[in-house]
């Protein structure tokens, strides 16, 4: 059969920029198998399959796939399937806002769609995450050893390396320099040597709240011993872990927070994530994350029965 598909630069209005993500906005008839071979052949990130909901038009069942896996949960799919929904006009348009769900494995999703002269604009997606912050973590000397800098640049005035989990375990290290952030070089020796491993965290989450761009009040990238040394993956599903780590402080007082989360560079594909989040100093913390996106490619591809 012939299935339809797009590809999206997300959290981005640049063309060329961003992530990147494919979507099969009806890919009814298609079994995991074929939806893992298709993600194979695409070699994207991210590639999402979409199963509109019979008794409820306004829901989809997502399924998302990587070259390699299946996935339970990601970001930046919703975006891209969102996106892709309203541009081909499978979403009622409806001022301010278009309100949708989408189904993945981990759970459901509440998406929001906005719009001006009739075009999707912003996507935003409603989550409450549930987090454990570890202080147990390897030491500062350790830590700059393995990620090619000088200890020094660890900030550990305003903030401090912890091993935080939303689901995932992420090391989360605070630089005081985003160049830091961008010429950190992770060694692979230098992690096996050293006590990182027991942490149980394969990626750590480099950020500097020092940016050369306006719109964004971080800098966000991760690195880690399953990341390429010249790769620079989406941090959306980091994204979770990292509120939570700012929450942790007690410095940072409780209220609604809005931030620009970037990463990447301008000529490496940057992105731009908005993320808001409710300090109410509970277990439960609720976030909002969305950004903007792109059309790319549209194409057809045929798939064989298997």
């Amino acid at each position: 059969m012939n299935y339809k598909y797009y590809i999206a630069d997300i959290f981005t209005h640049k063309a060329f920029s961003g992530a990147q993500v494919a979507v099969f906005p009806e890919a009814d008839g298609l079994n995991n198998q074929q939806m893992m071979l298709i993600a194979r052949e695409l070699n994207l990130s991210e590639t999402v399959f979409l199963f509109q909901d019979k008794d409820n038009q306004s829901s989809w069942k997502m399924k998302i796939f990587s070259p390699l896996k299946e996935l339970d949960y990601a970001g930046h799919p919703i975006i891209a399937a969102a996106y892709v929904l309203a541009s081909i006009g499978k979403i009622n348009k409806q001022e301010p806002y278009s309100s949708l769900e989408f189904v993945q494995n981990a759970g459901a999703m509440d998406i929001s769609v906005s719009w001006k002269d009739d075009e999707p604009i912003f996507v935003q997606y409603a989550t409450k995450v549930k987090s454990t912050v570890d202080y147990y973590t390897p030491t500062e000397a350790e830590i700059a050893g393995f990620l090619g800098f000088d200890a020094t640049h660890i900030d550990q005035k305003k903030y401090r390396v912890r091993l935080v989990s939303a689901g995932y375990p992420y090391l989360v290290v605070p630089l005081f320099y985003y160049e830091t952030v961008r010429k950190a070089r992770f060694n692979y020796n230098a992690w096996s040597q050293s006590n990182a491993p027991q942490t149980g965290a394969q990626e750590i989450l480099l950020f500097s709240p020092k940016t050369p761009n306006p719109d964004s009040d971080f800098a966000l990238r991760l690195v880690g011993p399953n990341i390429g040394l010249r790769d620079d993956p989406p941090v959306g599903t980091a994204l979770s872990a990292f509120a939570a780590y700012l929450c942790s402080f007690e410095h940072l007082q409780k209220g609604t927070y809005a931030f620009g989360v970037e990463r990447g560079e301008e000529n490496i594909r940057r992105s731009v994530i908005n993320l808001e989040m409710d300090h109410k100093g509970e277990d439960v913390l609720p976030l909002r994350i969305g950004g903007k996106a792109v059309m790319m490619a549209e194409g057809l591809m045929y798939i064989p029965q298997l």
